[in-house]
């Protein structure tokens, strides 16, 4: 059984840093795409980034530039770099390991 465990979240001020971390078990880790999604209160669910088995990578475009994604195969976590934070990054954000297996979320909050 797959189980994804996420760190790093808080509160911090706009034009801050985070980093959030997702340690995964249970399934071959470098076999699998990554991915962060973000639920703001009253929103759905949404891709932040992803990064493919290969390392190919991709992110919204609400977050390109300020935002990175890597990956420890080593270590089986995944990384997300949160820079220049925004109020409107304020969400819980769920690591994903694909298909379908999900991490508890971690509370970001971003105060302006």
């Amino acid at each position: 059984q797959v189980q994804l465990v996420e760190s790093g979240g808080g509160l911090v001020q706009a034009g801050g840093s985070l980093r959030l971390s997702c340690v995964a078990s249970g399934r071959a880790f470098n076999s699998n795409a990554m991915g962060w999604y973000r639920q703001a209160p009253g929103k759905q669910r949404e891709l932040v980034t992803l990064i493919t088995s290969g390392g190919n990578i991709v992110y919204s475009d609400s977050v390109k530039g300020r935002f990175t994604i890597s990956r420890d195969n080593a270590k089986n976590t995944v990384y997300l770099q949160m820079n220049s934070l925004k109020p409107e990054d304020t969400a819980i954000y769920y690591c994903k390991q694909f298909p379908d297996s999900w991490g508890q979320g971690t509370q970001v909050t971003v105060s302006s």
